[in-house]
Parts: structure tokens; C-alpha cells; sequence
């Protein structure tokens, strides 16, 4: 092979090297060292009674409930979704949730609502398509369970949903929209926060309903648990005076019982709140949309029904999608709320989601952030840079030997 082949063919695959280098960090690479900064928050011990048992009367060395929670993937649809866009967003969302649940091994995963961005006018076909996409992008292993709660993209806002669009959403994860999920004693209330609206709609009053006959079975557990705890310390005699209180004429007759613990409560929309100008961090929302109200029923629910959500489960935390942005609330001075941001970087350059240890008498939080997007183009842009001056020297190499060979002949045969 002539010299100035094998110096092409190393050129060619230094281009290649080049490329494919960037393509397999950005694409593969570069979710591990980001997540891997993450780590599971470590919550107090849990509180004991004077057996040296935990106040549920679990073992007091049970380990917390790991919980990952995330919101607003907004899988794009047929309709506004571009292919590329469509595309590249939902591979990033692959690579982020696969290599958490690698790395990081939660117990539970939450997504709080918005799951799919056009589920609320998207027909059969295209239903069926978007969930079949969500059902490979989000796989997992039977040792982690997925949650999903409904958000206004999913049935549509309040003036848009009906019961096919809710009973399709629930048919697809089956089960109901609003209920308490149980985990080593922990109680999770997703709350369909769509239909709260409060105004006698019949998805409405089922709902509320619902709710209500929820907040009764917790608050009689509670209720059973302070009485038994107060009478009695040994595990046996407290089992047989919740049977005497479960029969007895106390209102709480046939409830369902719980742990009892207050709830963690889990919904798509905020509770309500003025605007984001309390938030902070580098996930809030920009500096200069803090300070726009919100609407009610729109943006956040109404008064009137956080009021209610807050006097029925008196929650020791609630978790909220929906603004795509993070921040932190207090409500009443009592009641922590945590908003979390979108997964999707189509809704912002750098995502986030929640890592949550959760045990009966406490929890801890942290947050894990994914690669920002403009790290991303920033290396595409750089490998892109590189590729272009390594051509343009090649170039220029090889046009001053091809003039120098020129030279060298021409000097050969100078006529005299």
C-alpha cells in the first residue's frame, strides 16, 4: 500500500474513533458517573415502644421502604410529537431510568402523572402505541414495583376527561387511580387530583368518595393504634383490643385498618399555592416566571380542596408533579410538599427525580440529577470541532506534500 494510502486509512479511523467515541459516551457513558453521585438519604431509627419493637410493631431493625419518584415524562404522541424529537427524548428517558434502576436498586418507583403528553384526544391506535413504547422504556424486574398516577395529559383536564378516557388510563396499570398503596408498613395515598375540582361532576363524587372512605380507614387505625398503645404494651394483648375496637360501636366498624402511620400523599397537581417565588434551587422554575400567579385548578388545586386533602389525612409529606419544576412548600406550618420536576429533558435541561427512605416514624430525601442536555451538545459540539480541524490539516498536509512531490519532479526536469 503506497505511503500516503496508509496515512489515510489512519486518518479514517482516528475520524471514526472520534466519532464513535463521543457517540457511546453521550449516549451510554454518561448516565453512570452522573448517577452514580446519587445515594440513598439516611432516615432517624424508628420509634420504639418500651418492648423494643417499632410503633407499628415491626421489628425495630426493619430497613426503610427505598422509594424513586419521578414526573411528567410526557411521552410524545402522534399528533405534536416530531419523529426525532419523539426519538431522541425517549431514548434519553431509557438510558436515565434504566441505569438508575441498575445502579441504584429502588424498591418502588412513583411517576406522578403525565405520563403521556396527548392521552387525553389520542385514539385507540395511537393509545395503544404510546403505551407499548412506555411499557419498553420503563421495564423493569420483578423486584421493583412501578406506580403510576393520572395526570391532566392523560385524561385531559377537568372539562375533557370522562370515564373511557379514566378506566382506559386504569386499565393500563391496572388499578384504581386514587387508593393507598402498603409497603413494610408504610401507607402511599395517590390521589387523582384531576378530579377535584369540587364541582359535583360524577368522576367528582366518585373520587371524593373514595377519598373520604380512605381517610376514615386511616384515621380509625390511628385512632385504634394511640387507644391499644395507651392500654397495653405487649403485641398480644394490643392485637386482641384492636379485635375488640374493630367490633365495637365506635364508628369504625367494617373499615378497612392501615399501619398506623400518616400517609404519604402522591398526586399530580401541587396543593394549592400563590407561585413559585418562595422556590429555590437549580431545578426551580426561571427566575423570571417565579413570580407569575398560579391558577386555581389549573396550575395548583384550589383552596378548598387542599384544605380538605389536608384535614382528612394530615399527610407527613406530599410529592406533586405537573409545573415541571422543583420546590419545596409548607403548608399550615405542619405540612411539608415537594414538587417534583419533569423526567423529560423535551421540558428542561436538567432533569431530576426523588430518592426517598421511608419508614414509619420518618423519611429522608435526596435529589439525583440526570445529564443536562447542554453537556451533551456541548460534546457533539466539541467531537464536531475536532473532526473538522483534523480534516482541515489533513488537507492541508496533504496539499504541501502534493507540492513538494510537484516541486521535487518539476526540479528533475528543469530544461536547460
Amino acid at each position: 500500500m503506497p505511503w500516503f494510502g496508509v496515512r489515510w486509512l489512519l486518518a479514517a479511523l482516528l475520524l471514526l474513533l472520534l466519532l464513535g467515541g463521543a457517540f457511546f459516551f453521550c449516549e451510554y457513558l454518561i448516565y453512570f458517573p452522573v448517577i452514580l453521585k446519587c445515594e440513598w438519604p439516611r432516615v432517624r431509627e424508628h420509634a420504639r415502644g418500651g418492648g423494643g419493637e417499632a410503633i407499628d410493631g415491626r421489628p425495630p431493625d426493619s430497613p426503610p421502604v427505598r422509594a424513586m419518584v419521578l414526573s411528567d415524562t410526557h411521552l410524545l404522541g402522534a399528533v405534536g410529537g416530531h419523529w426525532f424529537d419523539k426519538l431522541r427524548r425517549e431514548w434519553q428517558m431509557e438510558r436515565a431510568f434504566q441505569t438508575a434502576l441498575w445502579l441504584l436498586r429502588p424498591e418502588v418507583v412513583f411517576i406522578l402523572g403525565d405520563i403521556f403528553d396527548e392521552g387525553k384526544w389520542s385514539s385507540h391506535k395511537n393509545w395503544e402505541d404510546d403505551v407499548r413504547r412506555f411499557n419498553r422504556i420503563f421495564r423493569h424486574s420483578g423486584d421493583t414495583e412501578l406506580v403510576v398516577l393520572v395526570g391532566n395529559h392523560d385524561i385531559g383536564f377537568h372539562y375533557e376527561m370522562d370515564w373511557f378516557k379514566l378506566q382506559r388510563f386504569e386499565k393500563v396499570f391496572n388499578a384504581s387511580s386514587t387508593r393507598i398503596v402498603t409497603k413494610n408498613g408504610i401507607n402511599f395515598l395517590l390521589v387523582n387530583s384531576v378530579a377535584l375540582h369540587g364541582d359535583g361532576c360524577p368522576i367528582c363524587q366518585s373520587v371524593e368518595k373514595e377519598l373520604f372512605r380512605l381517610s376514615r380507614g386511616l384515621n380509625c387505625s390511628l385512632q385504634a393504634s394511640r387507644q391499644h398503645a395507651r392500654t397495653n404494651k405487649t403485641k398480644q394483648i394490643q392485637q386482641s383490643k384492636l379485635m375488640v375496637l374493630q367490633s365495637s360501636g365506635d364508628g369504625c366498624e367494617g373499615t378497612q385498618m392501615y399501619p398506623p402511620t400518616p400517609p404519604i400523599m402522591l398526586q399530580h397537581y401541587p396543593l394549592y399555592r400563590v407561585s413559585d417565588a418562595g422556590c429555590t434551587g437549580t431545578d426551580a422554575a426561571p427566575a423570571g416566571q417565579r413570580h407569575l400567579l398560579f391558577r386555581e385548578k389549573y396550575d395548583v388545586l384550589s383552596k378548598e380542596a387542599s384544605q380538605r386533602l389536608l384535614q382528612w389525612f394530615k399527610p407527613r409529606l406530599i410529592l406533586s408533579g405537573h409545573t415541571h419544576s422543583g420546590c419545596e412548600v409548607l403548608h399550615d406550618n405542619k405540612y411539608p410538599e415537594v414538587s417534583v420536576p419533569s423526567f423529560n429533558w423535551r421540558n428542561r435541561n436538567n432533569p431530576s427525580f426523588i430518592l426517598a427512605s421511608v419508614s414509619p416514624a420518618s423519611y429522608a430525601l435526596s435529589k439525583c440529577f440526570l445529564p443536562e442536555e447542554s453537556t451533551v451538545i456541548s460534546v457533539y459540539c466539541s467531537a464536531g470541532a475536532c473532526l473538522m480541524l483534523l480534516v482541515l490539516a489533513h488537507c492541508l498536509w496533504m496539499k504541501g506534500l502534493l507540492q513538494c512531490l510537484s516541486l521535487c519532479l518539476l526540479g528533475k526536469h528543469k530544461p536547460l
